[in-house]
């Protein structure tokens, strides 16, 4: 390939993205960050940077993460045993002071400060900031009889806060740990918190970035990708196991969303560099997207 062949794709890509632009120029997307492009240095390089793009090119976005492998990591340096029950981390009260140093504290501050420093203007946040996210305690009945702890539930999102931010050119970086009406820290699961901010501000996308490509009719099979999902038959599949482990809460998020009136979400693979532009600005995209019935 000549180099003239090369600027000329360039310009190719520029011109098939030029019509998205124009469609999503200040629309909201709630982006749940998360898996191998949180802990791989050059790939959390380029989803900051590809987020800066976003808001450059007039997107909205609100970035919501959790940091499961780094706290546990922490626990285990502490000398405790990560325990999980349903899928979610068994919480007592020091390893929910652990989840918000790592959660609040560390990633969050992270990831602002690359927002930062790649051009952008990030605001971190938690679910305690401006009454953001009220949650309480997950009861036994809903996890057959177990009691999880300090694990919660989000029964109310108060989105005042993202919209003040976001007016203003900022990025809101979101964090899952809020509080009970007592004060205890709560544990959040971050793919229920990011369904229930798209929800809230009737955004435009939800999307996920994960460590696969999205949902396979069978498991591990790349031919068997699925593009396109509606909600009925997303729900169908978790019901025949095909949509298992992991993936459960990030559909589940997904079709609270569909529900709440955001028209497309997205399960795509944030391994993949630039994974987020394609998904946005392609005509083909990657991954799976979940749409209404």
């Amino acid at each position: 390939m000549t180099f003239s062949d090369e600027l000329r794709e360039r310009a190719e890509v520029l011109a098939e993205a030029l019509p998205y632009i124009q469609k999503f120029y200040g629309k909201v997307f709630v982006i749940k960050y998360g898996g191998k492009a949180m802990v791989d240095d050059e790939l959390k390089r380029i989803v900051i940077q590809d987020i800066v793009l976003l808001r450059y090119v007039g997107i909205v976005p609100i970035v919501v993460h959790g940091g499961g492998p780094e706290i546990t990591e922490l626990m285990q340096r502490l000398g405790k045993q990560p325990k999980f029950v349903c899928g979610l981390r068994v919480t007592d009260e020091e390893t929910a002071e652990i989840v918000e140093m790592v959660l609040a504290g560390k990633i969050n501050k992270e990831l602002v400060d690359l927002l930062n420093r790649f051009g952008g203007m990030a605001v971190g946040l938690n679910g305690k900031d401006a009454n953001l996210l009220r949650a309480s305690k997950i009861p036994p009945e809903k996890t057959g009889g177990f009691d999880l702890g300090f694990v919660g539930e989000v029964e109310e999102v108060n989105p005042s806060i993202l919209h003040l931010l976001s007016s203003a050119g900022y990025i809101p970086v979101v964090s899952s740990t809020s509080s009970d009406e007592e004060g205890n820290t709560l544990n959040l699961n971050a793919d229920h918190v990011a369904g229930k901010i798209a929800a809230a501000l009737q955004c435009t996308k939800l999307i996920f970035l994960t460590d696969v490509s999205g949902i396979y009719l069978t498991p591990n099979e790349p031919t068997t990708l699925i593009s396109v999902l509606k909600a009925s038959e997303a729900k169908e599949l978790i019901n025949l196991g095909v949509i298992d482990k992991g993936m459960i809460p990030k559909v589940e998020a997904c079709l609270e969303a569909l529900s709440a009136g955001v028209p497309q979400t997205h399960i795509i693979n944030g391994a993949m560099p630039h994974s987020l532009l394609m998904e946005i600005f392609t005509d083909k995209g990657i991954g799976t997207m979940i749409v209404a019935d």
